[in-house]
């Protein structure tokens, strides 16, 4: 019985590669007002951002109760008896302590459930659980995904780029100084991620040098075991960015993501990522 990865919808997996690697992923919520949305399924991407642009008052996002979690476990309990989850990082959201917590309900005390805090978001967080996944399939033990999740985070590099900042610092993911100054200086940003929190790293002064600068931080790599691009609301910039980075890294082995409603409340159109994983030495 091979190990069962789970992971939250923030991973932003595309369905066919969680459905591949026998990922399970736990929907996080939206709320516009009373209305409450299960990410990826009752609010898809494509929904979801003409509705955030259009609405005056910024939606709030939540994680599951730990029963929803316990359930998860206890439905993969029959299947396995080691289960892994992978949750976003836990300085950006409490669903690494509500997967802890679930693990005291579950049904099945002979099913053994570690949890793991990824201390990244989207496809970062995506190709840590993809990789843990491959791992299982391949017949390691719990012990042994653990591991190699844990090594795989050190080998991850990422960087962002944003229209603007307004919806990170709305979100409090990012001072309201740092926010300002790219708003006054009409610059675009680039984030990257530092102990599970987005970090300024430099500006550039337009949207085309900004996606340069995640193609020439991409190319700096001598090698790249693994690449994904992840974008809010503009496919053809993420989709330019993997066609011109084929020279480095062969576009159909590489990872294309659109992030979903619970990440996009505090990203924002335009947003978009490059996460570059570097060989085992």
């Amino acid at each position: 019985m091979p190990v069962r990865i789970v992971t939250d919808s923030t991973a932003d997996l595309p369905p066919q590669v969680a459905a591949e690697l026998g990922i399970r992923v736990m929907p996080l919520y939206v709320h516009f007002g009373e209305k409450v949305y299960r990410d990826g399924i009752d609010l898809t991407a494509e929904e979801f951002y003409p509705k955030l642009v259009a609405n005056k008052t910024l939606p709030t996002t939540s994680t599951v109760a730990p029963v929803e979690f316990a359930r998860m476990y206890d439905e993969l309990s029959k299947e396995t008896r080691e289960i892994l989850a992978i949750t976003i990082s836990s300085k950006l959201s409490a669903a690494y302590d509500v997967a802890l917590q679930a693990r005291e309900l579950i049904k099945d005390k002979k099913c053994r459930v570690e949890v793991m805090d990824s201390k990244l978001f989207s496809m970062a967080l995506g190709l840590v659980v993809i990789g843990a996944a491959k791992r299982a399939r391949e017949g390691a033990n719990l012990d042994s995904v653990l591991e190699y999740a844990r090594g795989l985070y050190s080998r991850i590099h990422v960087r962002m780029t944003f229209d603007t900042l307004e919806y990170v610092r709305k979100g409090g993911r990012i001072g309201a100084a740092e926010a300002f100054m790219g708003r006054m200086l009409d610059v675009k940003p680039i984030l990257t991620l530092k102990d599970g929190m987005a970090t300024p790293v430099v500006r550039r002064r337009t949207r085309a040098k900004a996606i340069e600068y995640l193609r020439r931080f991409a190319v700096g790599f001598r090698e790249i075991a693994d690449l994904a691009v992840a974008y809010t609301t503009k496919p053809e910039d993420a989709i330019g960015l993997v066609n011109d980075l084929d020279e480095v890294f062969p576009k159909e082995r590489t990872y294309l993501s659109v992030i979903g409603p619970v990440l996009g409340t505090h990203l924002g159109p335009g947003a978009l990522g490059i996460a570059v994983v570097e060989p085992e030495r």
